[in-house]
């Protein structure tokens, strides 16, 4: 029995052509037969959508992407795995490029440490300002949205 290209003993590769169309999506960090690595910001997009109801295909198809491609395994381990990173202390850092993601096994020199702290602290500051954003913006919304119900409500 012959399979097809995309889906080598059991496993869900893609063709030469779907990793060349996955590279154009701006949401996409590195993408090879066997594997895709999503942007920071896809995950951060993702779960938002995601907790306000939509669908994991509905949300990855406004994204850009075709999610036939993706299919569903793929489509459900990315789910759960932005889940899982939504509530980690590291968030959506992706610790690979750090560390390979294993945690460090090896005692850290004092300039390591320091290194690896300032670091913390800058991705810390970082999503301070993005969640201070969010919150603004949720308050202006919802000024907007009673604003315009007391317009409504005076007439």
């Amino acid at each position: 029995m012959i399979k097809e290209m995309g889906d080598t003993m059991g496993k869900n590769y893609f063709t030469q052509e779907q990793v060349n169309e996955l590279k154009k999506n701006r949401y996409v960090k590195k993408v090879s037969e066997k594997s895709i690595t999503y942007t920071e910001e896809l995950k951060e997009l993702f779960i938002i959508e995601y907790d306000k109801g939509k669908l994991p295909t509905q949300i990855l198809n406004e994204l850009g992407f075709n999610t036939q491609v993706l299919r569903h395994r793929r489509i459900n381990c990315l789910t759960q795995r932005i889940k899982k990173q939504s509530i980690a202390p590291t968030g959506f850092k992706d610790t690979r490029a750090d560390n390979s993601g294993r945690s460090s096994t090896k005692d850290l020199s004092d300039e390591e440490m320091i290194k690896r702290q300032k670091d913390q602290i800058e991705y810390l500051k970082q999503q301070v300002e993005f969640l201070s954003d969010l919150r603004r913006l949720e308050r202006e919304a919802m000024w907007k949205e009673s604003k315009s119900k007391r317009k409504t409500n005076s007439k």
